[in-house]
């Protein structure tokens, strides 16, 4: 898949803590300790290297050596760039069997359906979102069985031309069985037959009547509820519309979402939808290539269109439009493509049944854990900026657009051609752009103060973890949803051009 993996540094041993705790409280605990409701547990990966402009597609591992079954409500998350998107799964130790970390997905033939089919859906990445949690509702999980691996197809990207390091961080909230009324099933809606045509807008368009093939299937009512829903798409990507099919609920939207933020876009449905009168779900994705060329299908320029959804159901439902037909253009000028769904329907793992009397009777269980790594955060530590470190690259502004803005700051497509709060920092006169902008936060400093770094409003927010405006109001630091900031390094790369009255060129 991808020829590059070998190239991938290896990272360091994993990493996991446990930190139990009885409805929210922090005392610490383990598998031991009694009456405990909650248990937190999370595995550092390690770090990983990438080269100048690498991208690769390698698998990574965690055997969690449980002897009993657990049911997890929530799973975050956190990285610390580089990671484009990644689908987690969970299945028996005894499937791709190997050493954990990373690897190369071919060498153990990882596929994503088999996978899920061997277990179960754990987890998706929103496109470049750097934190993330997908949390359920109270009383609905995931289901892990006893001696289970997580395993999980990941897409990394470094848009530097030098190398970076990243680092990546998985946390499972563990509940008690007793707390669990539901285990969530995975279904997927996909749009393959993508034709975004260029210099222009396009959606396409796909309505899934599946109750029909439910039944039949399964020979059981139409009984599905959604609980969690997640889009996917690639910077292109700034549409996505899921809406009910049929019943007295015909063509309501149940979740829009517009324009590309590399945040963090699932959404979690308490109590949960119940569509048991309606006949399937239509699904929209909407694109807009500013590129002289037609995108299609796949990965690194190219784009996708999935929607992940955590549902009450028999089976595994994947819906999958495998042909689509150019149907006009509407009146704001945006191109339609419109295709029908081919519904498969997946059996669920024996193991994806409810708790049983026994495990509600029993104390909570944790898996072991490594004692030396009892201190690891879900999320790691945010700290300021230290403005003594020398700076990384040298401090020209065509080298913090190579070095700086474009892998960090366009890479989530926030201020490329997004241009969130309206910058664009891949603008092609980028020098005015940076002393024209319009810093939007209720401040009077300018986004570059040519000679006053600690008068920048960019400064502030590339260097402190918690920038306030004039008022004393917290404001987001940069990049967004970045659970820590950028290398020393890089930011006074920043501050050392703005000293020296940040020169154009």
């Amino acid at each position: 898949m991808c020829a590059s993996c070998s190239s991938f540094d290896l990272p360091a041993p994993p990493n996991a803590t446990t930190d139990a705790t009885d409805e929210g409280s922090s005392t610490a605990g383990s598998e031991t300790e009694g009456d405990l409701d909650r248990a937190t547990v999370t595995h550092a990966f390690g770090l990983a290297t990438l080269g100048p402009f690498e991208e690769i597609e390698p698998c990574v591992s965690w055997t969690l050596d449980n002897e009993q079954a657990l049911y997890v409500q929530a799973v975050t998350l956190a990285n610390e760039s580089g990671f484009h998107h990644s689908n987690w799964f969970v299945v028996p130790e005894s499937v791709y069997e190997g050493p954990d970390g990373y690897w190369n997905c071919d060498d153990r033939g990882f596929e994503e359906i088999a996978s899920a089919a061997a277990g179960t859906v754990l987890f998706a990445q929103s496109t470049q979102s750097w934190l993330e949690t997908q949390r359920l509702g109270e009383g609905a999980v995931i289901k892990i069985p006893a001696r289970s691996r997580i395993v999980a197809g990941v897409h990394l990207l470094n848009l530097a031309p030098r190398d970076v390091q990243t680092d990546l961080w998985l946390t499972l909230e563990i509940v008690h069985p007793k707390l669990v009324d539901t285990v969530v099933t995975p279904m997927r809606l996909s749009y393959l037959d993508l034709e975004i045509a260029a210099m222009g807008e396009t959606r396409h368009d796909a309505n899934c009547e599946m109750a029909s093939y439910y039944e039949a299937s399964t020979a059981l009512p139409w009984d599905l509820k959604i609980h969690y829903v997640l889009p996917h798409f690639h910077s292109l990507g700034n549409y996505f519309d899921l809406r009910v099919i049929g019943g007295e609920r015909d063509g309501e939207s149940l979740y829009r979402l517009e324009g590309f933020n590399a945040g963090a876009n699932g959404r979690t449905y308490d109590p949960p939808i119940d569509m048991s009168d309606a006949a399937g779900l239509g699904f929209t994705c909407g694109y807009d290539n500013f590129r002289s060329e037609t995108v299609g299908w796949g990965v690194g320029d190219q784009e996708m269109c999935v929607g992940l959804l955590l549902v009450e159901s028999a089976i595994m439902l994947e819906n999958t439009v495998l042909a689509g037909s150019f149907v006009g253009t509407d009146e704001d000028g945006i191109k339609h493509q419109q295709g029908s769904c081919v519904t498969i329907g997946v059996p669920k793992s024996g193991e994806q049944g409810p708790p049983t009397e026994a495990e509600k009777a029993a104390p909570l269980y944790v898996p072991p854990v490594d004692p030396n790594d009892a201190d690891l955060p879900p999320v790691p530590q945010c700290r300021d900026v230290d403005v003594d470190e020398p700076p990384l690259v040298e401090p020209t502004l065509d080298a913090l657009r190579s070095q700086l803005f474009a892998p960090a700051c366009s890479f989530s497509a926030c201020h490329g051609t997004a241009a969130a709060a309206g910058l664009d920092l891949m603008a092609e006169d980028l020098h005015t752009e940076l002393l024209g902008h319009d810093v939007q936060a209720s401040t009077a400093l300018p986004l570059v103060a040519p000679g006053d770094p600690d008068g920048s409003w960019l400064v502030r927010v590339l260097s402190q973890c918690s920038p306030t405006d004039d008022a004393g109001n917290l404001r987001s630091h940069m990049p967004l949803n970045a659970p820590v900031l950028l290398d020393d390094g890089l930011v006074n790369a920043v501050r050392a051009w703005i000293a020296a009255g940040a020169p154009g060129g």
